[in-house]
């Protein structure tokens, strides 16, 4: 019997409602541990994926939340490098005179490694946000290192800076993340407030509005530089919100910069970061 029966009511005589119950289905006693085992396995994997939610790592995992420093507000941008819109960021964050953590995918630095160097040729922080964009729904610890380990490693080789952050993709930080960031070296960071700005809809004004509505100051903006896994040309609209953003935070006394010198809690602490 599926939910929708197993919720059916009828009304009695006093009006009161009551619930059908669904039959007891037998199991055979030798299916038991085959389905425990799964099951378990499985939400050993996706239990700590749990702090994708906003509300619940902001209040129990500030740092994994990317809480830092309460004037400081963290510029992060995900997907990318990509030559056709990352430079663009490049140069709209140097006439704003702001440095960000720029989440770089290592396939997409194998593929345009001079993009990669550039980001630090400006002055940008490089952190890793996996090798590919896949999906983490089904456990495959081994894969999570592997690839992890391979990202780590092509980005320190082309940009010649040794990763410190990792956000992996859509925030979903299975344990066998967890396990194979720390193998890597890695310190795992999310976002308290994003734009939106990967959806075919999103506009400047509505990107601007999103990161508003979840910022204040220690905190983390996500964004994209790239549509690599986003609706074609979405990137646009995190560009057009860039100086609005800046704006608004530099309105309300906050600094804005890359999570090197957000202060998060176990994090590297540089006042003066340089690339």
């Amino acid at each position: 019997m599926d939910e929708k029966a197993a919720r059916m009511t009828w009304r009695g005589g006093t009006g009161r409602v009551a619930y059908a119950v669904p039959p007891v289905v037998t199991v055979p006693a030798a299916a038991l541990p085959v389905v425990t085992v799964s099951a378990l396995a499985a939400l050993a994997h996706i239990g700590p994926a749990a702090t994708w939610l906003p509300g619940l790592r902001r209040r129990w995992f500030p740092a994994l939340a990317g809480l830092g420093s309460p004037g400081h507000v963290a510029l992060t941008f995900d997907d990318g490098p990509h030559p056709a819109s990352t430079p663009r960021f490049l140069d709209a964050l140097e006439e704003l005179g702001v440095r960000a953590t720029f989440f770089v995918l290592g396939e997409n630095v194998a593929r345009h490694p001079a993009t990669a160097r550039e980001l630090v040729r400006r002055g940008h922080e490089v952190a890793v946000h996996g090798w590919s964009h896949g999906r983490p729904w089904l456990p495959s610890p081994a894969r999570d290192a592997r690839e992890l380990e391979r990202a780590a490693g092509t980005v320190g080789d082309v940009t010649g800076r040794a990763p410190h952050w990792y956000r992996p993709p859509y925030g979903i930080l299975t344990s066998g993340r967890w396990a194979a960031a720390r193998r890597a070296g890695l310190r795992p960071v999310l976002w308290t407030a994003w734009g939106k700005d990967w959806r075919h809809d999103a506009t400047p004004a509505s990107v601007r509005a999103a990161v508003t509505a979840g910022l204040g100051g220690g905190g983390t903006v996500l964004l994209h530089d790239t549509d690599h896994a986003s609706a074609p040309g979405s990137w646009r609209a995190a560009l057009g919100a860039l100086p609005g953003l800046v704006a608004d935070c530099r309105g309300r006394g906050l600094t804005v910069g890359p999570l090197a010198e957000h202060g998060v809690a176990g994090g590297p602490v540089r006042a003066a970061w340089r690339a």
